[in-house]
């Protein structure tokens, strides 16, 4: 009788690619947050003052007509709701264990999420 090594580096992997895919997302996302946070942090240090005109002018900034700081703010934005949806969704299925229960949070979250993106996109697409 064979024996077959099934453990360490010659483990087969098959199916989901047991989460593969949600850890290379949640590693993308934070390089974009931390991408954007030095932009941000560059673009307040030039920034002439603190007045809301000042913060105006730098998210509404363009170049060749493409307003470039929204575009930037929306996509930091979509990673930090990304990033955050993997997390806590990590976190419920983890530790709450009644499946109605895990469902009724995943819900919430989604929710949650999904409103603090329109809400989001409504104040900084009105600029």
């Amino acid at each position: 009788m064979a024996v077959t090594k099934n453990y360490g580096a010659k483990r087969l992997v098959v199916g989901a690619h047991y989460g593969t895919m949600d850890f290379i997302a949640q590693r993308i996302t934070a390089v974009i947050l931390a991408l954007y946070t030095i932009v941000l942090l560059v673009g307040i240090l030039v920034m002439p003052g603190f007045t809301y005109e000042s913060w105006k002018a730098l998210f509404s900034f363009h170049v060749f007509a493409l307003p470039l700081g929204q575009v930037l703010a929306t996509l930091a934005f979509v990673s930090l709701i990304w990033h955050a949806w993997i997390g806590v969704r990590d976190i419920w299925m983890d530790y709450v264990r009644p499946v109605g229960v895990r469902l009724l949070l995943q819900v919430l979250t989604i929710l949650w999420l999904v409103g603090s993106l329109a809400y989001f996109a409504q104040i900084i697409w009105r600029l």
